[in-house]
């Protein structure tokens, strides 16, 4: 684990992305929240933030961070679900680690809620948007948003 010791502690923010596809018919019934399992997108955006708080528990060199703030925000798309995890410490290391983590497991929660209706489910473009604060600087992928 790198020694995080000397470093300031600073405003630092992150917003990751993953989408999972799916036939138009799951997407509606995950619209409508008549899923068997009950309501994906809650239960999915309690278990992005659940994540985004407990990264240092499952990243081996993650520390642990006092996290302000973690947000889960979906956008529904023709052929699936785009999850986008944004989270907010002040501390001495970044949280792109704990937006990636809230992202990840946001989109295994509806795969897992999803899969007793259909297996034509696909996880993809788990990605980095955007990072803030740090002595590393700014980031933002190329196409995003500096509102992310």
């Amino acid at each position: 684990m790198k020694d995080v010791t000397s470093k300031a502690a600073t405003l630092r923010e992150a917003v990751a992305e993953a989408k999972i596809t799916m036939p138009p018919e799951i997407q509606t019934m995950l619209r409508e929240r008549r899923l068997e399992k009950g309501d994906a997108l809650e239960i999915g955006r309690v278990a992005g933030v659940m994540a985004a708080k407990r990264t240092w528990e499952i990243i081996p060199f993650c520390h642990p961070l006092p996290i302000t703030g973690a947000e889960i925000a979906y956008d529904f798309e023709p052929d699936g679900v785009r999850i986008r995890a944004s989270v907010r410490t002040v501390a001495p290391t970044g949280v792109e680690m704990e937006a990636l983590t809230a992202a990840s497991v946001t989109a295994l929660t509806l795969y897992d809620m999803l899969k007793p209706h259909t297996k034509d489910l696909e996880i993809v473009e788990t990605r980095l948007l955007m990072k803030t604060g740090g002595k590393s600087g700014d980031y933002f992928r190329q196409g995003a948003s500096r509102k992310e």
